[in-house]
């Protein structure tokens, strides 16, 4: 038996294919370049080997079991090494999985978002996983991995990053260009708007490296607690302005939230220096900001004033329009009992009735009222006029 012999039959035991503990890795790189000739290759069901020389690829192979001859394979005339008297094949096998990646899992801060219901800036973080899948395992080589070893963790996660990049720049855009109220952002109001845009921007981020980012799950965006707290607190504010109708409704609400709360501060023991009146203190303060964004609040959902509303808003502190004036209620004076009573038929203190409807008529002399029939003021004695 000649020396050639025996080698095809040393090499016809030799087996190429992934092991079972690289199973679970997106690419597998064979450690050995040298691959003796009648070896069998071995290609799982959900992967593709590719062979590269040079830094280029030559070949590749589907799934299945195939005898590494160059009558089989013709490819594999490009790799063969005369030195070894074409017994051995030169090259880097890569055996690169083409299922699905399901559950990878990302997360991070989307960054400050200025809430457009209330103007207020809070912090957004998110939280989710994504189903990756390679589309052009040749092109995801020579792209992004290039002829080292991969490493899973770092492949998986340069792919994490980039979905965390177009989710933080379009949640961002989409609440300001949209105006979702941050609230209903995170209550999942808009999760499958806000996931359908991010996998239409990530597309052009990993699309020419030959992978598909096939679909985002469990996405969950949040804000913090105390943030929360505050937006909810803003939302019932504005909300009582308008179905009240205007500011004046509002500051005498918050005007008597104040008094509550200081009055309960001096119930709890606090004086001018005390604990309570610092909390009354402390919660006036807020109901002052609250009050102010309620106040940025409205005008924003009142985009068109109506007239008397523009005159009320010009109106300076203390002064009192004319239809205001008028419309408040008014008092007479009962001749029989003297009480001061609102207009009426009768007296509401002693029943007599009201005269409200004549005219009143005053001493010229000394300008004393005077009463109904009365030719001599009661005051001065002077003759009344007819």
């Amino acid at each position: 038996m000649g020396i050639t012999d025996f080698l095809k039959r040393g090499v016809q035991e030799i087996m190429v294919a992934r092991p079972d503990e690289a199973k679970d890795l997106a690419i597998y790189k064979h450690p050995d370049q040298t691959v003796p000739t009648f070896a069998e290759l071995t290609v799982d069901a959900d992967e593709v080997a590719i062979f590269f020389k040079d830094g280029r690829a030559v070949g590749k192979l589907p799934p299945g079991r195939h005898s590494l001859r160059t009558e089989n394979v013709p490819f594999l005339s490009n790799l063969v090494d005369a030195f070894t008297g074409g017994n051995v094949f030169i090259a880097e096998v890569f055996f690169v999985s083409t299922r699905q990646f399901p559950g990878q899992k990302f997360g991070g801060r989307i960054g400050s978002v200025e809430d457009p219901k209330s103007g207020v800036p809070v912090e957004i973080k998110v939280h989710g996983d994504f189903s990756l899948q390679i589309t052009e395992p040749q092109t995801l080589i020579l792209g992004l991995v290039g002829m080292r070893q991969a490493e899973n963790d770092a492949f998986f996660h340069w792919f994490k990053q980039q979905v965390l990049k177009v989710m933080r720049d379009q949640t961002a855009e989409l609440i300001v260009k949209k105006r979702w109220p941050v609230l209903d952002v995170v209550s999942g109001a808009y999760t499958e708007e806000i996931e359908q845009t991010v996998l239409d921007g990530v597309k052009k981020h990993v699309d020419h490296y030959g992978v598909q980012i096939v679909q985002l799950g469990n996405v969950t965006l949040s804000i913090d607690k105390e943030d929360e707290k505050n937006l909810k607190k803003l939302y019932t504010d504005a909300a009582y302005v308008r179905m009240a109708g205007g500011m004046q409704e509002f500051q005498q609400f918050a005007s008597g939230k104040a008094m509550m709360g200081a009055g309960e501060g001096m119930s709890q023991g606090g004086g001018g220096d005390g604990e309570g009146g610092g909390q009354a203190m402390l919660g006036g303060a807020a109901l002052g900001v609250g009050f102010g964004m309620a106040g940025m609040m409205q005008q924003g959902h009142n985009t068109a004033p109506d007239k008397h509303q523009q005159q009320h808003s010009h109106s300076q502190p203390g002064q009192v329009k004319g239809s205001e004036a008028s419309s408040s209620p008014e008092t007479i004076t009962c001749s029989a009992c003297g009480a001061s009573v609102g207009k009426g038929k009768f007296c509401a203190a002693c029943g007599t009735p009201l005269t409200s409807g004549t005219p009143e008529k005053y001493c010229s002399n000394c300008g004393s009222r005077l009463d109904k029939g009365t030719k001599f003021c009661k005051d001065c004695g002077t003759k009344v006029e007819s």
